[in-house]
């Protein structure tokens, strides 16, 4: 699986494109633009790597993680993926579930939900890779005072579905750098128990 990592909108989210080297099938996980012009360098890195967008996938439904979604469908055909419990604006597709599995090319995302930042919330297990949205940041995690939000709920989140992944694992979140899971249980002063 090849990992592109864009900035994109007001809150510099991370937008992330996810592909298959050998089928050149893909997904773009959270495209968050704030204006058509910032979805020019994500098609042009789709169309330099001759990519087929299958899915746009959003961690969950706030408007910097939604707001290209549009724009990329217009621009790819690809289906709009949103958690079940999503409720407002995301013109989804498909509406996913914990535990569902999204094939791309000759590997899988798995769906696991993980409320607390949102009641839609989840994060996407890859082979050695997880995209926590904002779920989980290096060294924080994710806002809990925004309406559906609780810190009960994204704690347990974090611990049940997060934690016992392996060390290695990268941590790719929604916003600011990258770390992996055995840093974040590590040097995460929320986590520190």
């Amino acid at each position: 699986m090849n990992v592109k990592c864009f900035k994109v909108g007001y809150l510099s989210t991370n937008c992330y494109v996810v592909s298959c080297e050998k089928t050149k099938q893909a997904a773009v996980i959270d495209p968050g633009l704030e204006s058509e012009r910032e979805a020019e360098p994500i098609l042009d890195y789709i169309k330099q790597n001759r990519l087929s967008i299958k899915y746009i996938i959003n961690t969950h439904g706030h408007p910097d993680h939604i707001s290209g979604n549009m724009t990329i469908k217009q621009a790819t055909g690809a289906s709009i993926l949103i958690h079940e419990n999503h409720k407002g604006r995301a013109n989804a597709d498909k509406k996913l579930r914990d535990g569902d599995v999204i094939h791309v090319g000759n590997f899988k995302l798995v769906v696991l939900h993980t409320p607390g930042h949102t009641k839609s919330g989840i994060c996407l297990l890859g082979d050695n890779v997880v995209f926590t949205g904002d779920t989980l940041f290096a060294g924080s995690i994710g806002r809990t005072d925004f309406p559906g939000g609780s810190f009960n709920e994204l704690m347990a989140s974090i611990k049940t579905k997060l934690l016992p992944l392996p060390d290695s694992f990268k941590v790719y979140p929604g916003h600011e750098s990258f770390s992996t899971i055995g840093d974040e249980k590590k040097y995460n002063p929320f986590l520190q128990t």
